[in-house]
């Protein structure tokens, strides 16, 4: 059974980054569609599968990582605007029967991805 997962670390701090807010999107033909908001756990993950058995579909979706808020909750000075406010990381499923897990390397100024296990 497919599922998708999530995981942030704070590069700056050398730690997970717990609070931060994340937005999943199912990303269609003409419009996106939200599917849900959450805020990662002392982890930095979120609480369980974001999507799971058949709420998982082969298509595009679009994870939504408030970054600069993130930063600035941890009392880093940001310019006006950010340089990274939000990191939108779109991505596909090709088989709903796999796991599909995406996490995020991050500092206000860089960021990382990439299919994870």
């Amino acid at each position: 059974m497919g599922k998708l997962t999530t995981h942030v670390l704070d590069t700056m701090n050398g730690c997970a980054a717990a609070g931060m807010a994340v937005t999943l999107v199912r990303v269609g033909n003409a419009q996106a569609s939200p599917v849900q908001a959450l805020q990662l756990n002392a982890d930095g993950r979120a609480d369980g599968p974001l999507l799971e058995g058949d709420g998982l579909q082969v298509g595009r979706y679009r994870l939504v990582f408030a970054v600069a808020a993130y930063f600035r909750s941890r009392g880093v000075p940001l310019p006006e605007p950010a340089f990274l406010d939000e990191v939108a990381v779109e991505f596909g499923v090709a088989d709903a029967a796999q796991h599909y897990h995406v996490p995020l390397l991050v500092s206000p100024w860089a960021y990382s991805t990439y299919r994870g296990s």
